[in-house]
């Protein structure tokens, strides 16, 4: 059943340029894991087994998680958090919260504290120097928890290139005016159904929205409440330039109905240069 509502795991792997990044760091490798939503049928154990081994024999330097381990209830974030310690980074792993993680200030604390136990460092607007000063990581808070603040990248040195993880791909035009040398999203499961020659199903049915009775969207597929995700589902997955910073949208590794169509799951390999 989950094979077929979500496909194969697929290991996608990038190599990255960043200005004036210290000759020490280049060939700095991170692995990139997102949107797990933990819950039910959404995400099985094999293919969480899978995606952790992906990431290991890459032999990261990095392991950066861009949000959403839950869907609704907090609580599977525990037997996660369990899995999670086997992922293995030679500087450790960051993470930050997605829109599903901090529906309630019982969410956020649960599940920052969790992943804390386990190592996992969770950032929420801060910046750090996880190899040195030649590098930062800023961890943005959610875009929808009323707590986003793009100026927490006043506080690295404009000359200091930077990696930012955020969860919503949106926030990339918020950050224009900033240096971004490369952001790193999830949240859109790279719209889950891909239409040839169309792309993401969203993309095409939320214009139809209007269009249909209240009453009826719910029982169709991206009609319910829920169906503004992100605008710009042209960023969806994959990379993409913003003015003069770079973006890529993990498509995730969980998923809920419809499930996936031509658009499997990922785990993304960058190689910095």
């Amino acid at each position: 059943m989950h094979q077929i509502l979500t496909g194969r795991l697929q290991v996608e792997k990038l190599t990255i340029a960043i200005p004036n990044l210290p000759e020490t760091l280049q060939g700095t490798k991170i692995v990139q894991l997102s949107d797990f939503h933990y819950e039910g049928w959404g995400l099985s154990e094999d293919l969480l087994e899978a995606a952790i081994a992906a990431s290991n024999e890459a032999s990261p330097d990095l392991v950066f998680l861009t949000g959403d381990y839950v869907t609704e209830e907090p609580s599977p974030i525990r037997p996660l958090a369990d899995s999670l310690k086997s992922l293995q980074a030679r500087a450790g792993i960051y993470a930050v919260l997605g829109n599903h993680d901090v529906k309630t200030a019982h969410s956020k604390a649960l599940i920052t504290d969790t992943l804390t136990d386990v190592g996992i460092r969770v950032l929420w607007n801060e910046a750090v120097y996880p190899l040195g000063s030649g590098l930062a990581l800023v961890g943005m808070a959610e875009l929808r928890s009323g707590y986003f603040n793009p100026k927490v990248l006043a506080a690295v040195a404009p000359e200091i290139p930077r990696i930012v993880l955020s969860h919503n791909p949106d926030t990339a035009e918020f950050l224009r005016p900033w240096r971004v040398d490369l952001q790193l999203s999830g949240h859109t499961h790279g719209g889950q159904i891909i239409l040839p020659k169309i792309g993401p199903a969203p993309k095409l049915l939320v214009p139809i929205r209007r269009r249909i009775p209240e009453p009826l969207r719910p029982w169709i597929p991206f009609m319910s409440n829920c169906y503004k995700i992100v605008d710009r589902w042209q960023w969806s997955q994959g990379f993409h330039r913003v003015g003069n910073n770079q973006l890529y949208v993990n498509r995730g590794l969980g998923t809920y109905l419809p499930g996936r169509l031509f658009c499997p799951p990922e785990v993304t390999v960058f190689t910095l240069a």
